[in-house]
């Protein structure tokens, strides 16, 4: 897809953060992964950071708060919403939790935390002047988002009720995965899956590079850790990894044999 201008349409995963136990060590081991460049970091929003890949924004990171030093680290995923305050009754309407109330941030937009109806997290964000993801499917951006959950039917049924998610199965025997595709979508927006020990729970982000291997040997120089070796499926190459502070995401890029045929 490449660059985005505007709003992202509702129930759409729209923007990524984490939190860093150390600042200046995160943000040096995504600059060296992923190219990211970074701006923000005042204290009116806690010394929160956007990351930039090519100029337009692509994550966030945020200094840990003290209370939450000890607190496993994770990659939230946020969800585009024309209305939080609506959606976040909607989230509770259909068996979900408010964690974070709806809460309005300076001019940028309106976001909450919440756990749907299986105890997954997740976040909604309103967008004011910050719009969320500026670039997706290029190196240094999400290339795909999606949930892996306990409760695979009634996920699917709570973001149907929710934000409207139609769904296309696409699981492998033996795993349950469906593409869903937001009220208004064009092409399917993320995907839902049956957790298990292999692939884990919870909403997840996987960020596009030119080249996984090398990414791959980034990750381990720079101090993180890389879960497994790459491989190769349908879509292309995909390597999973954990950053500084343990925060899981995965690494998709073009498959071991297109590099090969790019380079010949």
């Amino acid at each position: 897809m490449g660059t985005h201008n505007g709003n992202w349409p509702a129930g759409t995963p729209c923007w990524v953060d984490t939190m860093a136990n150390d600042l200046d060590r995160s943000q040096a081991f995504y600059r060296a992964v992923l190219g990211w460049e970074f701006s923000g970091g005042g204290e009116e929003f806690g010394g929160y950071t956007n990351a930039e890949a090519g100029g337009r924004l692509v994550a966030g990171l945020m200094p840990t708060h003290s209370s939450m030093a000890e607190a496993p680290k994770a990659w939230t995923v946020y969800l585009a919403t024309e209305d939080a305050v609506a959606t976040a009754v909607a989230v509770e309407e259909a068996g979900g939790r408010i964690i974070s109330p709806v809460s309005q941030v300076g001019d940028l937009g309106v976001m909450a935390i919440c756990n749907d109806s299986s105890g997954m997290p997740f976040g909604l964000w309103q967008a004011g002047t910050h719009a969320g993801f500026g670039l997706v499917d290029e190196p240094g951006s999400a290339a795909w988002l999606d949930l892996m959950t306990p409760s695979f039917t009634g996920a699917q049924e709570f973001y149907a009720q929710v934000f409207g998610y139609t769904y296309q199965a696409m699981g492998a025997e033996g795993q349950d995965y469906a593409l869903f595709t937001v009220p208004g979508g064009e092409r399917p927006a993320g995907g839902i899956g049956g957790a298990s020990d292999a692939l884990g729970e919870g909403w997840s982000v996987a960020f596009a590079v030119a080249s996984v291997d090398a990414a791959v040997a980034a990750v381990e120089a720079a101090g993180g850790t890389v879960t497994g070796q790459p491989y190769e499926f349908e879509f292309g190459r995909l390597a999973h990894a954990l950053g500084p502070d343990g925060e899981s995401f995965s690494i998709f890029g073009p498959s071991a044999d297109a590099g090969a045929d790019a380079t010949a």
